[in-house]
């Protein structure tokens, strides 16, 4: 069974870097990657924060988040 990894960036440049460099080494036989662009899937903002999340670009793995590098906050994308 994969576990869920969900990766929740912006699409400024860093979180463009982040998910070339950190999403796309993840082993996908272990991995089921979940890509999603808070800038226009707003409706997923509160799920993110649920999840801990207070910057983006961030990975989430086993509802432990990884803040990769600071894109933006959160609170900015409302």
């Amino acid at each position: 069974m994969k576990t869920k990894a969900v990766f929740y960036h912006a699409g400024c440049p860093v979180c463009v870097d982040a998910e070339n460099q950190v999403v796309t080494a993840l082993d996908r036989s272990r991995y089921e990657v979940e890509i999603v662009h808070l800038g226009k899937e707003k409706s997923r903002l509160d799920e993110a924060r649920r999840q801990g999340v207070k910057s983006v670009p961030a990975l989430v793995i086993d509802q432990q988040v990884y803040h990769i590098n600071f894109g933006a906050s959160v609170d900015q994308l409302t």
